[in-house]
């Protein structure tokens, strides 16, 4: 029974309520930040790389380093905000992002920004799994999932008007760059006010034990290492020892994390959970998909920009379609999943998008956006909403219920890393050179190889799905009762016991 304030007789939040309004205002101003400073820095790269008269490689690290931490910090932030405090862990990590913004914009030189993302990362880590998890505790069962649906949705607006205002604001100068960052700090601060009024404090009793921070440091420092080698191997050569020391370690560290996971008594990652095929197989899509649609996306902001003469506004408008129509058209595509299953669209959706991303080849120096640029980001936004929503339905329905919250962490971690390996090898594939970024035409080229490399990389992905993502299977409805005097005479050709016997055996299959 709902009480005064938007709580219920359990304490609970109301959706309706003023109590439940702040909650999702923290919420969604807090996760909002970290989401539009990543897509926002993709417009800025151009003007940094002018600024600090910065190569590829530079703006490579500029966008690596946040993602380096955020990465690989994710899951072990979620377990710290789970034994010491959603809210406690997601005001830490308002204050840290803004803090790190704060070095952002006043740095002086190049590498300096680059350590400064770095510490942003760790801002978002502890952030970004706190908002979902702090709506998932605060509101009540019967609300809770018009609460998400308002995170996402008001997360969605928030992520689209971005670049439009990143754009304006890179364009008002030569150094308005620092700009971006800036703005972060009023907002960091009204969350954390709005937090520490409104936001109940929650934790998981199930959460015990040490937090793993020798997984989350094993993981990070292998992330490092390889990135490193990677964007580091066509400038630095191959065979250089410290690419090779940075590309044998990284890997050499990485399977150290993995195998600490299968010993460690509280693991950071429950490997158990790619014991089920459809939830690696989902993984494994995930990871092609998000790979290639993060290196394409890295190099269309200069391609529009430093070829085809687009302005800052101009090029972090010219996305927009693509949120538009994922906002539009998700949650059809995950309801329309739910009726048939999921394969077909997660076989079909990365085939769309990937044609979206060839026809980013066609983008040249003469960039007309509504016979370039538009057809691309539409085919692109459309692969994109027949894809998004049947997969993470799919991840999470692929594990057990209280394993839902680590599902989707490792997903969205994936998705992550994902974009980390394609920003630091895309461009080196591709033929993008230091020197090619530096002259439009050689930088033209090697951009077409590049979204020409992401549309197959999509259309390998539809095909992964196609073969093992096995839509679930439907429960039989229970036959009609009929008397026996009524019932007619047959006899079953196979003797046996009955296929499903009432139960359902979807959540058991993998």
């Amino acid at each position: 029974m709902a009480t005064g304030g938007g709580v219920d007789g359990e304490g609970r939040l109301l959706y309706a309520g003023a109590a439940g309004r702040w909650v999702l205002t923290a919420t969604i101003l807090g996760s909002g930040i970290a989401a539009i400073d990543a897509t926002v820095v993709g417009i800025a790269l151009p003007a940094i790389g002018r600024s600090f008269d910065a190569g590829l490689e530079t703006l490579q690290w500029v966008v690596t380093a946040y993602t380096l931490t955020l990465a690989g910090l994710l899951l072990l932030a979620g377990a710290l905000g789970d034994r010491y405090g959603r809210r406690r862990v997601f005001t830490v990590g308002i204050v840290w992002f803004a803090l790190a913004s704060v070095l952002c914009g006043i740095a002086p030189d190049a590498g300096t920004l680059i350590a400064a993302r770095a510490l942003q990362g760790v801002g978002a880590a502890l952030l970004t799994p706190g908002s979902l998890a702090i709506l998932q505790a605060s509101f009540r069962p019967d609300d809770r999932s018009k609460a998400i649906g308002a995170w996402s949705g008001l997360g969605g607006v928030a992520t689209a008007i971005g670049p439009f205002v990143g754009g304006w604001l890179v364009g008002l100068g030569a150094d308005s760059w620092r700009l971006i960052f800036a703005v972060n700090v009023p907002i960091a601060i009204a969350v954390v006010l709005i937090t520490r009024r409104h936001v109940p404090e929650s934790r998981n009793p199930a959460a015990t034990g040490r937090v793993d921070l020798v997984g989350g440091a094993l993981v990070t420092a292998g992330l490092i290492g390889v990135t490193y080698g990677l964007i580091e191997g066509q400038a630095q050569g191959w065979s250089s020892l410290p690419v090779t020391g940075a590309l044998v370690g990284g890997v050499l560290l990485l399977a150290v994390f993995v195998r600490w996971q299968t010993r460690a008594r509280h693991p950071m990652l429950p490997l158990s959970l790619f014991g089920s095929v459809r939830f690696t197989a989902t993984n494994v899509v995930t990871f092609i998909v998000y790979g290639a649609l993060g290196g394409a996306l890295f190099l269309l902001p200069i391609q529009l920009q430093n070829v085809a003469g687009y302005t800052p506004l101009a090029a972090g408008v010219a996305l927009l379609p693509v949120t538009v129509i994922m906002l539009l058209l998700s949650a059809r595509s995950g309801a329309l999943a739910a009726q048939i299953g999921p394969r077909l669209q997660m076989s079909a959706g990365p085939i769309v998008a990937g044609a979206g991303m060839a026809l980013f080849a066609r983008i040249d120096a003469a960039g007309g956006y509504l016979t370039q640029v538009l057809p691309a980001v539409a085919v692109l936004g459309l692969g994109l909403a027949i894809t998004v929503a049947p997969l993470t339905a799919t991840v999470l329905a692929a594990v057990p219920a209280n394993h839902a919250g680590m599902a989707s962490a490792v997903n969205n971690d994936v998705a992550r890393a994902a974009g980390l390996v394609a920003v630091a090898v895309l461009p080196a594939i591709a033929g993008i050179t230091g020197a090619a970024y530096h002259h439009p035409d050689l930088f033209s080229t090697g951009f077409h190889h590049a979204v020409l490399i992401s549309a197959l990389l999509c259309v390998a992905a539809g095909l992964v799905a196609a073969v093992t993502i096995r839509n679930p299977e439907k429960p039989v409805a229970a036959a009609p009762e009929v008397r026996p005097e009524a019932a007619p005479r047959r006899h079953c050709a196979v003797d046996g016991p009955p296929l499903c016997g009432g139960q359902d055996l979807t959540a058991s299959r993998p």
